[in-house]
């Protein structure tokens, strides 16, 4: 559950297109108005399976980069190559971002044809 943001808000009572007369004062009104966030959008990280790129170095890739043990990391690499693709993990835009272009150029700098991508998380 996120937290509630308050905006406060600024009036002044009386007529505000008029200057005040003398003894007439304008007193200002502070109010707080309810200003509901919403969280941010969250996007899958997804590996796609290839013919060339090695089982170890995709395991290697989802122990490095998605804080995976080695028997998660497997099952993982399994269901990429199975299925054809797996999820590594669901975050905000720009941390999905980041962790797709360190995986490309992680399997750029080792030679492998290895793909990674984002998706909007439907939920």
């Amino acid at each position: 559950m996120g937290k509630k943001n308050v905006m406060w808000s600024l009036q002044m009572s009386g007529n505000e297109d008029r200057f005040p007369t003398p003894g007439h004062t304008v007193v200002p009104v502070v109010e707080k108005v309810p200003v509901r966030t919403k969280p941010p959008s969250l996007f899958n990280v997804v590996i796609l399976n290839d013919d060339f790129t090695p089982m170890d170095f995709v395991v290697d890739v989802l122990q490095r980069f998605f804080s995976m043990d080695r028997g998660m990391a497997t099952r993982v690499m399994l269901k990429i190559h199975t299925e054809g693709r797996g999820v590594c993990g669901v975050y905000p835009r720009d941390v999905a971002a980041t962790k797709v272009e360190r995986v490309a150029g992680y399997a750029r700098e080792h030679q492998h044809p290895l793909q990674c991508v984002m998706e909007e998380n439907g939920i």
